[in-house]
């Protein structure tokens, strides 16, 4: 993601896909990294960890803090508010798939 504006573009494409499995199923960083990937987002931890701390900030997502492996994993999920906004992102993203997709 070199170009500033589309980095910008793209972190908002990545909030959603956050919520997204978030709502799911609890979600980690390090595999969040890999999901991203998968989908041709490069992110460092870097850039994911302050955007989970900023959606948790902002009410979007709940952390649980686990031991795994002798260490402390934070799983997130969805709060209510983070469901609505999930709900409204995707129509959101449906409309304009229908119009751009021509």
């Amino acid at each position: 993601m070199e170009d500033k504006r589309l980095r910008k573009l793209f972190l908002g494409f990545i909030q959603i896909h956050i919520l997204h499995h978030a709502k799911e199923h609890p979600i980690f960083g390090v595999w969040m990294l890999e999901e991203l990937y998968e989908h041709g987002y490069d992110i460092s931890p870097g850039t994911l960890y302050p955007i989970l701390h900023s959606m948790e900030s902002d009410g979007l997502l709940e952390k649980e803090e686990k031991k795994v492996d002798g260490k402390i994993r934070k799983y997130y999920t969805t709060t209510e508010k983070g469901n609505e906004i999930l709900i409204e992102a995707r129509n959101k993203a449906y409309e304009l798939f229908k119009e751009i997709r021509e």
